[in-house]
Protein backbone atom coordinates (compact mmCIF):
# COMPACT_ATOMS: atom_id res chain seq x y z
CA UNK A 1 0.00 0.00 0.00
CA UNK A 2 1.65 2.97 -1.21
CA UNK A 3 0.70 6.39 1.11
CA UNK A 4 1.37 9.98 0.52
CA UNK A 5 1.49 11.70 4.02
CA UNK A 6 1.36 15.65 4.20
CA UNK A 7 0.95 18.82 6.79
CA UNK A 8 1.14 21.83 6.96
CA UNK A 9 -0.01 23.12 3.39
CA UNK A 10 -0.71 26.80 5.17
CA UNK A 11 -2.19 27.27 1.25
CA UNK A 12 -4.00 30.32 1.32
CA UNK A 13 -5.91 30.70 -2.27
CA UNK A 14 -4.84 28.46 -4.70
CA UNK A 15 -4.57 24.41 -5.09
CA UNK A 16 -2.56 24.84 -7.85
CA UNK A 17 0.79 23.56 -5.45
CA UNK A 18 -1.14 20.92 -4.55
CA UNK A 19 -2.43 19.65 -7.72
CA UNK A 20 0.66 19.53 -9.01
CA UNK A 21 2.48 17.83 -6.00
CA UNK A 22 -0.42 15.05 -6.43
CA UNK A 23 0.03 14.57 -10.38
CA UNK A 24 3.99 14.28 -9.70
CA UNK A 25 2.84 11.54 -7.16
CA UNK A 26 0.85 9.85 -9.66
CA UNK A 27 -1.25 6.26 -8.19
CA UNK A 28 -1.42 6.58 -4.55
CA UNK A 29 -3.59 4.55 -2.08
CA UNK A 30 -4.01 7.08 0.42
CA UNK A 31 -3.35 10.52 1.36
CA UNK A 32 -3.14 11.25 4.91
CA UNK A 33 -2.78 15.28 5.80
CA UNK A 34 -2.35 16.08 9.14
CA UNK A 35 -3.85 19.33 9.48
CA UNK A 36 -3.59 23.26 9.01
CA UNK A 37 -4.76 23.62 5.58
CA UNK A 38 -5.67 26.87 6.04
CA UNK A 39 -8.49 26.81 2.78
CA UNK A 40 -11.40 25.46 2.58
CA UNK A 41 -10.54 24.46 -1.18
CA UNK A 42 -7.79 22.72 -0.36
CA UNK A 43 -9.89 20.16 1.92
CA UNK A 44 -12.48 20.37 -1.08
CA UNK A 45 -10.02 19.10 -3.33
CA UNK A 46 -8.49 16.50 -1.21
CA UNK A 47 -11.64 15.21 -0.44
CA UNK A 48 -12.44 14.04 -4.06
CA UNK A 49 -9.80 12.31 -4.23
CA UNK A 50 -10.52 8.59 -2.77
CA UNK A 51 -8.81 7.39 0.12
CA UNK A 52 -8.12 10.66 1.54
CA UNK A 53 -8.10 10.79 5.36
CA UNK A 54 -6.64 14.06 7.60
CA UNK A 55 -7.94 16.05 10.58
CA UNK A 56 -7.79 19.73 10.79
CA UNK A 57 -4.98 21.61 12.32
CA UNK A 58 -5.08 24.79 15.02
CA UNK A 59 -4.92 27.26 11.79
CA UNK A 60 -7.68 25.72 10.09
CA UNK A 61 -10.66 27.55 9.83
CA UNK A 62 -14.15 26.88 11.76
CA UNK A 63 -15.50 25.19 8.04
CA UNK A 64 -12.89 22.83 7.78
CA UNK A 65 -12.76 22.12 11.89
CA UNK A 66 -16.44 21.11 11.51
CA UNK A 67 -15.75 19.09 8.24
CA UNK A 68 -12.73 17.12 9.91
CA UNK A 69 -12.11 15.50 13.20
CA UNK A 70 -9.25 16.38 15.32
CA UNK A 71 -8.02 13.41 15.66
CA UNK A 72 -8.37 9.88 13.44
CA UNK A 73 -7.67 6.19 13.95
CA UNK A 74 -7.40 4.12 10.65
CA UNK A 75 -6.71 0.32 10.27
CA UNK A 76 -4.64 -0.59 7.27
CA UNK A 77 -4.13 -4.24 7.10
CA UNK A 78 -2.16 -5.38 9.96
CA UNK A 79 -1.08 -1.71 10.97
CA UNK A 80 -3.08 0.76 13.83
CA UNK A 81 -2.55 4.49 12.35
CA UNK A 82 -3.24 7.46 14.48
CA UNK A 83 -3.95 11.27 12.55
CA UNK A 84 -3.22 14.09 15.35
CA UNK A 85 -1.86 17.69 13.76
CA UNK A 86 0.10 17.98 17.52
CA UNK A 87 -1.14 21.34 18.92
CA UNK A 88 -1.83 22.16 22.16
CA UNK A 89 0.31 23.52 25.34
CA UNK A 90 3.58 22.11 26.87
CA UNK A 91 5.63 19.12 26.03
CA UNK A 92 7.05 19.06 22.40
CA UNK A 93 4.79 18.83 19.38
CA UNK A 94 5.96 14.72 19.05
CA UNK A 95 5.30 14.31 22.71
CA UNK A 96 1.86 15.54 22.13
CA UNK A 97 0.92 13.08 19.31
CA UNK A 98 2.44 10.61 20.94
CA UNK A 99 -0.19 11.35 24.31
CA UNK A 100 -3.35 11.91 21.97
CA UNK A 101 -3.39 7.86 20.89
CA UNK A 102 -1.17 6.51 24.29
CA UNK A 103 -4.42 4.42 25.02
CA UNK A 104 -5.13 3.22 21.21
CA UNK A 105 -2.68 0.72 20.57
CA UNK A 106 -1.03 2.30 17.45
CA UNK A 107 1.94 0.94 15.26
CA UNK A 108 2.31 4.32 13.56
CA UNK A 109 1.14 8.04 14.36
CA UNK A 110 1.38 11.01 12.13
CA UNK A 111 1.42 14.28 13.12
CA UNK A 112 2.52 17.64 12.02
CA UNK A 113 2.50 21.33 13.25
CA UNK A 114 5.91 22.05 14.00
CA UNK A 115 6.93 21.82 10.03
CA UNK A 116 9.81 20.18 11.38
CA UNK A 117 10.32 16.77 9.15
CA UNK A 118 11.37 13.46 11.26
CA UNK A 119 10.81 9.61 10.55
CA UNK A 120 11.18 8.49 14.58
CA UNK A 121 10.07 6.05 17.04
CA UNK A 122 9.08 6.56 20.86
CA UNK A 123 8.30 3.42 22.80
CA UNK A 124 7.96 1.27 20.10
CA UNK A 125 5.55 3.61 17.99
CA UNK A 126 6.61 4.83 14.30
CA UNK A 127 6.25 8.89 14.66
CA UNK A 128 5.73 10.33 11.37
CA UNK A 129 6.13 14.17 10.83
CA UNK A 130 6.19 15.04 7.22
CA UNK A 131 7.03 18.78 7.11
CA UNK A 132 5.21 20.94 5.30
CA UNK A 133 5.71 20.29 1.11
CA UNK A 134 4.67 23.76 0.67
CA UNK A 135 5.33 26.15 3.63
CA UNK A 136 8.92 25.08 4.79
CA UNK A 137 9.17 27.90 6.67
CA UNK A 138 13.08 27.84 8.99
CA UNK A 139 13.49 24.32 6.52
CA UNK A 140 15.83 24.23 4.20
CA UNK A 141 13.42 21.47 1.98
CA UNK A 142 10.20 21.30 1.08
CA UNK A 143 9.13 17.85 2.18
CA UNK A 144 6.52 15.03 2.16
CA UNK A 145 6.99 11.31 3.43
CA UNK A 146 5.91 8.70 1.19
CA UNK A 147 4.98 5.42 3.59
CA UNK A 148 4.93 1.85 1.92
CA UNK A 149 3.20 -0.69 4.13
CA UNK A 150 2.95 -4.69 3.76
CA UNK A 151 2.23 -7.45 5.52
CA UNK A 152 5.97 -8.35 6.39
CA UNK A 153 7.50 -4.57 6.79
CA UNK A 154 6.71 -0.62 6.90
CA UNK A 155 9.32 1.66 5.03
CA UNK A 156 8.72 5.34 5.63
CA UNK A 157 10.92 7.44 3.07
CA UNK A 158 11.41 11.28 3.98
CA UNK A 159 11.31 13.51 -0.18
CA UNK A 160 12.97 16.83 -0.14
CA UNK A 161 12.58 19.12 -2.82
CA UNK A 162 13.85 22.63 -3.88
CA UNK A 163 10.30 23.58 -5.67
CA UNK A 164 7.82 21.71 -7.26
CA UNK A 165 9.49 21.69 -10.94
CA UNK A 166 12.53 19.73 -9.41
CA UNK A 167 10.45 17.18 -7.84
CA UNK A 168 10.85 13.89 -9.58
CA UNK A 169 9.86 10.81 -8.02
Amino acid sequence: MKIVILADTHLNKETDMLKTLLDKLGEVDLIIHAGDYINDAVVDTLRKIPGFHGVWGNCDTAGIQNTLKEKELLTLGSYRLGIFHGHGKGKSTLDRAYAAFENDNVNIIVFGHSHQPSITTKNKVLMLNPGSPTSKRTQKWFTFILLDLNAASIEARLVLFDNLQSLSL
